[in-house]
């Protein structure tokens, strides 16, 4: 019987992964991990040169990703069928096979469709990690929060009525899940009258960070990996004149 360790991996940086996790990636005779099919897949990039050299790799690649809409009853099917089968594959297993997840595990990661499956079926060991959303606004040079600031965590893939609701009610805000929502998000924000506070942060902590006011992005630009950061105002001891 298979003992899966999902290994949080942090933003990108792999120095910023746990020492718990690098010490179960070293050890891992059998590792697993999320990619578009015909990519290497970001977590197996952030893991290069850590593991062993005769370590055995299941590539769970996804039937679909951006092709049909995420509410679908296609795209709803197609994942439920993906993680019913990598489940049954992974519980099949001997000894113990560790899950690659970028940032933290149950932080709006794949693997959380696996662990509702695999929980009663054999033992599981999850790792927390540094979520990429610590990693982005770390980028910025700036605090996230002051204070009493209410800080919500918004996907892009909502619809931009709600997606103004929500930004009207946070003082600070993190928006996932860009891509081609950014253009919708852009207009949120102006609505809610934030955009002139808003970051975008492009593969945070990564090589080819890229840290600019969203403002000055160009309509056109839509980069799938990165998040929007705005920074709470709220309160704070007075700075000394």
């Amino acid at each position: 019987m298979a003992r899966i360790i999902c290994t949080g991996l942090g933003p990108g940086d792999p120095d910023l992964m746990s020492l718990r996790a690098d010490r179960a990636l070293r050890a891992a005779g059998q590792v697993a991990y999320f990619r578009k099919q015909g990519r290497k897949g970001q977590a197996r990039q952030i893991v290069e040169g850590y593991l062993r050299a005769d370590v055995v790799e299941y590539a769970m690649e996804y039937p679909v990703t951006t092709e049909l809409p995420f509410d679908s009853p296609e795209y709803i099917l197609a994942l439920a069928q993906f993680y019913d089968y990598w489940a049954d594959q992974l519980a099949a297993l001997s000894g113990d096979v560790v899950v690659l997840c970028e940032g933290d595990p149950f932080f709006y990661g794949s693997f959380m469709h696996l662990y509702t499956r695999l929980q009663h079926r054999c033992e599981i060991e999850v790792i927390p990690g540094i979520t990429g959303m610590s990693g982005c606004w770390t980028a910025t040079g700036l605090p996230i929060t002051w204070g009493d600031d209410v800080l919500s965590v918004l996907m892009a893939t909502l619809p931009e009525a709600d997606l103004i609701h929500h930004m009207g009610r946070a003082d600070a805000l993190v928006i996932m899940k860009t891509g081609r929502n950014l253009p919708k998000v852009r207009r949120a924000l102006c609505a809610s009258g934030k955009l002139a506070q808003a970051w975008l942060v492009e593969r945070g902590t990564m090589a080819g960070q890229r840290v600019v006011p969203l403002a000055d992005v160009s309509g056109e630009d839509c980069p799938y990996f990165a998040i929007v950061i705005v920074h709470g105002q709220g309160r704070r001891p007075e700075v000394p004149q």
